[in-house]
């Protein structure tokens, strides 16, 4: 039948009328219509019908709910950096104390995504998901009752080892779920809300600093907001699908084919017309491949240029949010003052990600991500230059927009080098770098602060991006477009 004259997806005799909450399983009481395409239930017709699909009602309660997700990981990602200054006052941290504390969530990042990535494609995204978020929530408040560095330490630790994994499931996850034609653009709204939990931190860490509600200091409550506030994230997550090409990949496809059915239903009752799904080729990646076949033939090059992306690129972009404060009082600035000026800079990267919304599927990736990773070393060493409020925020939002063009980008890209049996475990794997980069970040950066100044520091992480945006040009693979299984 043509794609004009197409206006139901298969004859059934019941069509779907609820979205089932869970993974998929044979228990669950979801009423479902015909197999709605040809292929039926194969993990290439799984794919295909789902990028035949336009966006849904559900695909919209996905990206929300994954944004409001990442909204948290970054919120505390700039949670530690945020209030340094402030802990090694409370807490009469040294040196040595002070980087523990700023590198302890990133060090815990590092194990959590290696760890969690690899629950993401044995036991499935939403599972995982669960699991990151309620070992978060519980240590992030743990946290804010700290009695002293020792334990703070611990618990961003052991925090960060449940958040480490969100964003590399979360563009799994969404890189799964989303149409191929409308992927990269869905991604960066979800990014949108991510990143504006930066901005948050600092605004509430200037609003609840300098106050003790309750007789309890201002800035433990910070710790308080992220953890109730993953929590709601976590109850809402509940309510979440399982990837049906993570359920096919794994062989439970009748579950897939019932969720993707569901979602053809949901389409048609919203008025669309399915087109015929556009055949698939068969993967060609075994079920059980293993983290060493990242480096064969088929995989090297794309491995090597993510794992500089990431493991090189986080000098930059969380090089600027953990040492903007530090560095502003580098520069003679007071506490609040200088967490007024990185409040305002970190404004723009929300802005970035929103930016990169209308463009995100318009230019090729690979170039979007070089682009961006430039122009944030040129602007990294304006910010290192300025001697002005007005100047130090005008280089400080430019930089932190460009730099969340730039991560949004990435994100995307990366989730789409691999195919759905690995993806969530090379994606982890790739992230667990940037994370212990990021850990490395004030025992490498700190000393260049302190003995040579801003302008040192900034030309720094200014060599390292353009390392990260020429590795990017020559190793990368045009990905714009394509279905998430094309690996």
């Amino acid at each position: 039948m043509s794609a004009e004259h197409r206006t139901d997806v298969a004859p059934g005799p019941t069509p779907v009328t609820t979205l089932e909450a869970g993974t998929g399983g044979p228990s669950s009481p979801v009423e479902t219509a015909s197999p709605a395409a040809p292929g039926g239930s194969s993990p290439e017709a799984i794919g295909a019908r789902m990028d035949r699909l336009p966006i849904t009602p559900t695909h919209r309660k996905l990206t929300l709910v994954i944004g409001i997700g990442l909204f948290f990981d970054s919120f505390d990602n700039h949670l530690s950096g945020t209030i340094a200054q402030v802990m090694q006052t409370e807490f009469a941290m040294d040196s040595t104390a002070l980087k523990l504390a700023l590198a302890s969530a990133f060090l815990g990042q590092f194990f959590g995504s290696l760890l969690l990535g690899r629950v993401g494609d044995k036991l499935g995204r939403r599972r995982a998901f669960m699991i990151n978020l309620g070992l978060y929530s519980f240590f992030t408040l743990a946290g804010a009752f700290s009695p002293n560095a020792a334990w703070l330490i611990v618990t961003r630790f052991i925090a960060g080892m449940g958040i480490g994994a969100e964003q590399a499931l979360s563009d799994c996850y969404l890189s799964e779920t989303l149409p191929a034609r409308k992927r990269g653009r869905f991604i960066a709204w979800a990014y949108t809300l991510c990143f504006c939990g930066v901005p948050a931190v600092g605004f509430a860490a200037l609003w609840l600093v300098p106050l003790a509600p309750l007789g309890i200091d201002g800035w433990r409550w910070l710790f308080v907001l992220g953890a109730l506030g993953a929590f709601v994230v976590w109850v809402l997550r509940r309510g979440m699908i399982e990837s049906p090409r993570w359920l096919a990949s794994v062989g439970r496809r009748e579950e897939a084919d019932r969720l993707v059915t569901t979602m053809e239903s949901e389409a048609v009752a919203n008025g669309n017309r399915l087109p015929e799904p556009e055949p698939a080729a068969a993967p060609t990646t075994k079920p059980n491949t293993r983290l060493r076949d990242l480096f064969g033939r088929r995989y090297r090059r794309r491995t090597t240029m993510l794992w500089v992306l990431c493991g090189l690129s986080v000098v930059g972009y969380y090089g600027f949010g953990t040492l903007a404060p530090l560095v502003l009082a580098a520069k003679g600035y007071g506490i609040l003052e200088g967490i007024s000026f990185a409040a305002l800079s970190f404004v723009g990267y929300p802005v970035g990600s929103l930016l990169s919304v209308p463009i995100m599927d318009r230019i090729e990736r690979k170039l979007l991500v070089a682009l961006s990773a430039v122009a944030m070393a040129a602007c990294g060493l304006g910010f290192a230059f300025a001697d002005t409020g007005a100047w130090i925020v005008a280089f400080g939002f430019t930089f932190t927009l460009l730099s969340n063009v730039f991560s949004t980008v990435s994100h995307v890209y990366l989730a789409e080098q691999y195919p759905t049996s690995i993806r969530a475990t090379a994606a982890g794997t790739a992230y667990s770098l940037s994370k212990l980069s990021a850990a490395a970040i004030p025992f490498a950066l700190l000393p260049v602060l302190d003995s040579a100044g801003p302008v040192w520091l900034f030309g720094t992480v200014a060599v390292v991006m353009v390392v990260v945006a020429a590795t990017v040009l020559v190793l990368g693979e045009r990905t714009t477009g394509v279905s998430a299984d094309w690996s």
